[in-house]
């Protein structure tokens, strides 16, 4: 909103108004504000949920440490999700698709957290929201992110495409003078196709409708929409499992925060795209105001969340950590990165249907269920092994920092 004062009242040549106009400078303003905004707010929030007695409830599973935290107040995640949409309502171009995009996936995805919380808290019903009832609403929101992305005419990359092609498809090209493309053998064109980026190849670019046959864009939605579906519920119940100790859903979702603010700065900016040889993708700067905002939600939840925690995220959360990072990386065509950027989740997600999985083969084929670790999520298998909750915080932070190294890594590695 301030964005459109200012731009406003920078046609009178308000002195300091232009500043608004540089992607850097909202970024910063959305980082210091959501950074305050969780700090200041998280306080007065967590008053109110002990004034309301919304208390985690905790089960004895003989891990160290955990029933010192039942009581801690939970649905926290209201905080982080306060964090985010103050800021970027405040900075950012609401007009945005992207930003659309990302405002719907938040509020969608945080109010199936929070309904599940409620349930757990004020029904007295441990089980909280029905597992058939989260997938039915994270089918959702994947379905009309997905629409959005596909069908949206405000959704364009430009690419690199070799010369010889661009000759054959344009005949106008050659009575042009393209010195510097000549010279580099390609030249930029727009395209409005589903391309995404593949990590470690050369010419690493993949366009869903090609998978299909589909030249015109009929139909490689069929394809599309389902991925966006898939990797939605994914990263969501990753995210989700992955928060289980003081701080590790949330310094992890600030590491891999960061890195997608880089991929999404250097994809939005035509200098960075053009060195670094990547798609560049116009009017996706406003993600970067975006990413901003929620790294530093994530970062001042950290203020009231590291250990010892002094209020949980709960699933309003941690839902919406997940589903926020998977539709970013699709936003900025750079999702089949997930498994390496957010590494973290997917070893903890693994864990558990692996445990699972593995649980009821032996059960049916020896007739006793034998496990895999001494308990799944893979962090409580640590704690079973006597580490300190901050140990295994710190060493899943360790390796969430060098999964995002080698995310940023393979803009040139390939």
């Amino acid at each position: 909103m301030l964005y459109y004062l200012f731009h406003y009242l920078d046609s009178f040549n308000f002195p300091g108004a232009g500043l608004f106009d540089y992607i850097s400078f909202r970024a910063s303003l959305a980082l210091m504000g959501s950074l305050l905004f969780s700090i200041i707010l998280g306080k007065k929030i967590i008053y109110a949920l002990k004034k309301q007695q919304i208390g985690e409830t905790v089960r004895d599973l003989g891990l160290s440490g955990q029933m010192e935290k039942s009581g801690t107040p939970t649905m926290g995640g209201l905080i982080i999700l306060a964090a985010i949409l103050i800021p970027v309502l405040l900075f950012s171009k609401l007009h945005n698709i992207y930003i659309l995009t990302m405002l719907l996936a938040t509020i969608w995805l945080g109010a199936i957290g929070f309904l599940d919380d409620y349930i757990k808290v004020f029904k007295k019903n441990k089980e909280g929201l029905k597992g058939r009832f989260k997938i039915i609403g994270q089918v959702g929101v994947g379905v009309i992110v997905g629409s959005m992305l596909y069908f949206s005419e405000d959704v364009k990359v430009h690419k690199r495409v070799p010369l010889d092609y661009q000759l054959k498809t344009d005949e106008s090209f050659v009575t042009k003078e393209h010195t510097q493309e000549l010279k580099q053998g390609f030249r930029w064109i727009e395209t409005d196709d589903m391309t995404t980026t593949i990590p470690f190849v050369k010419d690493n670019e993949f366009n869903y409708n090609w998978l299909i046959g589909d030249s015109n864009k009929n139909y490689g939605w069929l394809l599309f929409i389902p991925i966006v579906i898939f990797i939605v519920i994914a990263v969501s119940n990753g995210a989700n499992m992955t928060d289980g100790l003081d701080g590790l859903a949330t310094g992890t979702s600030a590491i891999i925060g960061l890195s997608l603010a880089i991929l999404a700065y250097v994809s939005s900016n035509t200098e960075f795209a053009d060195y670094l040889g990547v798609m560049y993708i116009p009017q996706a700067e406003e993600l970067v105001v975006y990413i901003a905002a929620f790294v530093g939600a994530c970062i001042g939840f950290l203020w009231y969340n590291a250990y010892p925690a002094q209020v949980f995220m709960g699933d309003t959360g941690s839902l919406a950590l997940g589903g926020i990072i998977a539709v970013f990386a699709i936003s900025i065509r750079k999702e089949l990165l997930i498994p390496v950027l957010c590494g973290v989740f997917l070893i903890e997600n693994l864990s558990v249907m692996l445990q699972v999985g593995y649980f009821k083969y032996t059960k049916k084929r020896l007739g006793e269920g034998k496990r895999i670790f001494l308990m799944a999520p893979l962090h409580h298998h640590y704690q079973k092994k006597g580490l300190h909750e901050s140990k295994i915080v710190s060493r899943f932070w360790i390796v969430g920092i060098l999964l995002a190294v080698i995310t940023i890594v393979t803009l040139k590695l390939r």
